[in-house]
C-alpha cells in the first residue's frame, strides 16, 4: 500500500470540480459516514458522482452513496460528500484524505466529520450522539507519513485541539447527547474484546474505523473541525450479541430523525 499522499491526484480532483462548478466557493463541508446518508435527504442542490472525482473513485462500504453535493443553507454554500474512503480499503492515504483537501482548495473553512461508532462509555448506548472532543489514533499509520508535503501544512501539526470548541457547543446545541473521547482503529474487523478493555483504559468512548485520517489533515491545514458519532452499537464485550455492519445501520436508520435535526440545526447556526 502506498501510503504517502500523491499530490498530483489531489489537485487533479480540485481542477475536476473546479470545471464541473467554476462559482463554487463552499464555507463548510461535510463528510458522512456509516449510516449517515438520509441525514442530507432533505437538501436541495447539484452532484458529482465519486468516479468522476480523480482519486476518490467508488465507496467501498455500503451506507456510502459516493456522490458529492453542492447544497445552500440560509446564504451558506456547503460541500456534502456523500460517504468516504476507509484506510483498510487498502487504497492508500489520497482517496481518505482528497475531501478535506479539496475543501480547503476551494476555500472551505469548517468541517464537520460523521461517522458510526461503538459505544464505550456506559451512558453512551445505541442511539446516543457524541460529540467528539479528542481522538486517539490506533490505525498503526498517521496520513502525513513522507516527505514533508508543503501544501498540507507544517511539518509538525500541533494537535492540542483538534475539535474546535465552539463548534462542539453548537453540536450540543443543535441536539447531540454528549461529548466523549473517539478512537480510530485500522479495521475492516469489529474490536475484540481485550482491544475494547485496554481502550476503556486509554480513555476512550467511543470506537470507530474512520474519521481521525481526514481531522488530522484538516486540521493541519488550518480548518476548523468538528466530530458527530452516532452510537449503533455497544463495543465488544459490551454487546450481548455479535456485532454486523447491517446492525450498524439499522440503529443509524431508527436515529435518523435527530441525526436530520441535529445536522440541520448546527448547520444552520454556523450560517448565522
Amino acid at each position: 500500500m502506498n501510503q504517502q499522499i500523491n499530490q498530483l491526484t489531489l489537485e487533479s480532483a480540485v481542477e475536476a470540480v473546479r470545471k464541473e462548478w467554476p462559482a463554487a466557493k463552499p464555507k463548510c463541508g461535510l463528510i458522512l459516514g456509516s449510516g449517515w446518508g438520509e441525514a442530507i435527504a432533505d437538501f436541495q442542490g447539484l452532484e458529482i458522482g465519486y468516479d468522476k472525482i480523480p482519486g476518490l473513485g467508488k465507496t467501498g462500504v455500503m451506507g456510502h452513496a459516493g456522490k458529492l453535493l453542492s447544497t445552500t443553507i440560509n446564504g451558506m454554500e456547503i460541500f456534502v460528500f456523500q460517504g468516504r474512503r476507509h484506510w483498510y480499503e487498502g487504497e492508500g492515504w489520497t482517496p481518505v484524505i482528497l475531501p478535506v483537501y479539496l475543501l480547503h482548495a476551494l476555500g472551505a473553512e469548517t468541517v464537520l466529520l460523521t461517522n458510526a461508532a461503538g459505544g464505550i462509555r456506559d451512558d453512551l448506548g445505541p442511539g446516543s450522539l457524541m460529540v467528539i472532543e479528542d481522538h486517539i489514533n490506533m490505525l498503526g499509520s498517521n496520513p502525513l507519513i513522507g516527505s514533508y508535503n508543503p501544501n498540507l501544512g507544517t511539518r509538525f501539526p500541533d494537535q492540542s485541539e483538534v475539535y474546535a470548541k465552539p463548534l462542539r457547543e453548537k453540536l450540543l446545541n443543535a441536539g447531540a447527547d454528549a461529548t466523549g473521547t473517539y478512537i480510530a482503529t485500522m479495521g475492516p474487523t469489529f474490536e475484540t474484546p481485550a482491544e475494547i478493555k485496554q481502550y476503556r483504559s486509554m480513555g476512550a468512548d467511543a470506537v470507530g474505523m474512520s474519521t481521525v485520517p481526514e481531522a488530522i489533515v484538516a486540521n493541519a491545514l488550518g480548518m476548523q473541525v468538528a466530530g458527530l458519532s452516532c452510537i449503533c452499537n455497544w463495543a465488544a464485550g459490551i454487546s450481548p450479541t455479535k456485532l454486523t455492519h447491517e446492525d450498524v445501520n439499522e440503529v443509524a436508520f431508527a436515529t435518523m430523525p435527530r441525526m436530520k435535526q441535529t445536522i440541520t440545526a448546527f448547520l444552520e447556526e454556523l450560517a448565522q
